[in-house]
């Protein structure tokens, strides 16, 4: 499974409005869960993952990668993305404030591996979370996720 088999538009949206980093948790983690993608109890699993390990799920300044194990309720792979309207802290001094979260939903742990490693080669470009906080469709927001992959 690619980023585009993983990454629907409707798992994508802008601006969210949130309270916290764990309201930005519910808020992608709502976009999955109404894609059966996953069980609401993944949701719970995601933010009791941060809590136990800490804001480690803030991969690199501006973005979040939250997700939990597959037996979590995960019912098929997907990735949710949305870009906040405020940022928020997740707790990581290094690349607080977050303003971009994509949660990573596996059914096993190896199936993901390859969408995992499309995320980590869209993300590992200079300014890219800028890109996305700052694009203003899900089109947009999909052309730059799917690099070249997109059609």
């Amino acid at each position: 499974m690619n980023i585009k088999d993983l990454l629907r538009p409707n798992l994508v949206e802008l601006n969210v409005s949130v309270t916290d980093w764990q309201d930005a948790i519910r808020a992608v983690g709502k976009l999955l869960v109404a894609d059966n993608a996953i069980e609401p109890r993944f949701v719970d699993a995601m933010i009791r993952v941060a809590k136990e390990f800490g804001p480690y799920i803030v991969l690199a300044p501006g973005f979040a990668m939250p997700h939990a194990r597959p037996e979590d309720g995960c019912i098929k792979s997907s990735m949710g993305l949305i870009t906040l309207a405020e940022p928020v802290n997740f707790g990581n001094p290094q690349n607080d404030p977050v303003n971009v979260v994509v949660a990573l939903a596996a059914v096993d742990n190896k199936g993901h591996i390859e969408g995992l490693s499309d995320l980590a080669e869209v993300m590992i470009e200079d300014g890219i979370v800028e890109k996305i906080a700052a694009a203003t469709s899900v089109k947009e927001v999909l052309a730059i996720m799917y690099g070249d992959k997109a059609e």
